[in-house]
């Protein structure tokens, strides 16, 4: 019985190195090349001269049962310092779990010796951080699925000032049994994109209360402000129409659209931008707080629930929502949370998730070091409407830039705060950060939790 177990570790011994040594003679096309980190992970490597959406052929990366097994086909591209290049690949996958970690690109910038180079970013960005950071690798993102399987992966990306030339790296890692195909892959030189600048507002007012329309009214002449100063959103409190006026949640709370977001939509018709409430909602016999995101047109685009519920709306019989919608617009990618939703780093991570470029957040008090944690780990934009007094060194009405910084604060009650951005432009972080919310949806971890 030894002897036929040994017999057979033999056998294993010499197809591995056979096989190892084939995949070190294997010769792929168009200057493509077979890559791992160890050869005892490395994947099975294959060319199928037919294969792809368009039949021209497809590399195929194939992994057996074995956990951990990295491998990807890399090429080398010509670059010039500053130019703007479009990256595109079509993907195919079978019994790979997990896409967006397995399945991955990389973009490599590198000089003539194939060192790394530094990134290239505005002169005030080096000033802050007294260093010039590092440029590290892009991850193109994935984009539709056709009826086929066949998902387009893609990137637009500026070379680096000093880059000669970019590895792109088409990955298949920790996918047991799982198989991927690319085909179709353009790397090309394009024209730059559309700059995207956009100004954020954030009115900071605490309603008096009289009545819940008369607290809807006080905000009209901030917003006409907004508008002078040429705001595209404008963020107000939470729940307006109850603030300060002595009712309970379901006493002022009304369908969703309604008066208030009528009321609203007037003035953002009137004035054509776009606005950030919050308000209660009755949906039938529940009570939601709700964040309604209304157009230029003065229709309502869309709604956000509050998920996360402090004990004053549970004891009062708020329900809570369940969704992290996010809105593509004219102006970007708009997600919202609403005050405690502040204090748990999920909400914002799954409005992340779905590509929220803006987090517009109806706040009545909160730490404000929370919203700076909420921006910097997701590189978003965040804007805060709150009423609390900026003397009591809490929550702030403000704009926090993708690095958690305070960019427009408003210092006094009554007053606008605005900001201009650009959100075509990625924030490059020091040392080897890189890109950082590039690498969020390839890099995070996998949850369990419900």
């Amino acid at each position: 019985m030894r002897s036929i177990l040994k017999l057979f570790v033999v056998i294993g011994q010499i197809l591995f190195v056979v096989s190892t040594a084939s995949a070190a003679k294997l010769v792929l096309p168009n200057g493509w090349q077979a890559m791992s980190p160890r050869d005892e992970i490395r994947p099975a490597f294959t060319f199928e001269s037919s294969g792809g959406p368009k039949q021209t052929g497809s590399f195929v990366i194939t992994h057996d049962q074995r956990e951990g097994l990295d491998g990807w086909i890399q090429k080398s591209f010509p670059v010039k310092g500053t130019e703007w290049y479009r990256f595109t690949a079509a993907r195919k996958l079978t019994d790979v779990a997990l896409p967006r970690r397995s399945a991955l690109v990389r973009v490599l910038w590198q000089d003539d010796a194939g060192k790394m180079v530094s990134a290239t970013v505005p002169p005030e960005q080096v000033a802050e951080m007294g260093h010039t950071p590092t440029a590290e690798p892009e991850h193109p993102v994935d984009g539709p699925t056709d009826e086929s399987g066949w998902t387009t992966v893609h990137g637009w990306y500026r070379a680096p000032a000093a880059a000669t030339r970019a590895i792109v790296e088409l990955h298949l890692q920790w996918a047991p049994n799982g198989r991927v195909e690319w085909s179709d892959i353009d790397f090309a030189k394009t024209s730059p994109p559309p700059s995207r600048k956009v100004r954020l507002a954030t009115i900071h007012h605490r309603p008096g209360g009289k009545s819940p329309r008369q607290n809807c009214e006080e905000y009209a002449p901030l917003i006409a402000e907004a508008a002078a100063k040429k705001a595209d959103l404008v963020v107000l409190g939470e729940t307006v129409p109850y603030a300060n006026v002595g009712k309970k949640p379901h006493e002022t709370a009304e369908p969703v659209p309604g008066p208030t977001t009528d009321y609203f939509g007037g003035l953002a018709k009137q004035h054509h931008l776009h606005i950030v409430v919050s308000l209660y909602e009755r949906d039938q016999h529940l009570v939601y707080n709700v964040a309604a995101l209304i157009g230029p047109d003065g229709q309502l685009i869309g709604k956000y629930r509050k998920v996360c519920l402090p004990h004053g709306e549970v004891e009062n019989g708020v329900a809570p929502g369940h969704d992290y919608p996010v809105f593509d617009t004219k102006i970007g990618k708009i997600g919202m949370m609403i005050c405690y939703d502040g204090f748990f780093p999920e909400v914002a991570r799954e409005l992340s998730n779905r590509g929220a470029e803006v987090i517009a957040w109806p706040v009545w008090g909160c730490n404000p070091l929370l919203a700076k944690a909420r921006a910097a780990e997701n590189h978003v934009f965040v804007v805060s409407s709150t009423y609390t007094d900026p003397k009591n060194r809490w929550m702030i009405s403000a704009v926090f830039d993708q690095t958690g910084k305070p960019i427009a604060q408003a210092e006094a009650w009554d007053t606008v705060a605005i900001a201009e951005v650009e959100l075509t432009r990625p924030y490059i972080g020091p040392w080897n950060l890189g890109d950082f919310r590039s690498m969020i949806e390839r890099h995070r971890p996998v949850t369990t939790s419900k």
